[in-house]
């Protein structure tokens, strides 16, 4: 089994979309064609802003689907590299204890 990657693509309005792939060059060029329908086949052109190498397919959708529920400013610490600013995001989006 090859390497997948998780990916986070910018899409023309500005929002996010995140995925996973093997071939991070096709699937680009494959998301920026309107091939795949869908949310980012209506927000083209997309960019890709954020990429991580996995060895293991779960690893890889795991890590896609916790992306997936984060709020934007978490993605955007990721994206941006600030990984202090993504801890104190985590730190406070977690639900307070009466």
């Amino acid at each position: 089994m090859s390497a997948l990657f998780v990916y986070i693509l910018e899409c023309s309005d500005g929002s996010y979309y995140v995925g996973s792939t093997d071939n991070l060059e096709i699937r680009l060029a494959k998301h920026n064609s309107g091939h795949y329908g869908g949310y980012t086949s209506t927000r083209l052109p997309v960019k890709l802003v954020f990429s991580q190498q996995f060895e293991r397919e779960f690893e890889a959708l795991t890590a896609e689907r916790q992306i997936k529920g984060w709020r934007r400013a978490k993605k955007k610490a990721l994206i941006d590299g600030d990984f202090g600013l993504l801890v104190e995001l985590s730190r406070t989006a977690k639900p307070k204890k009466s």
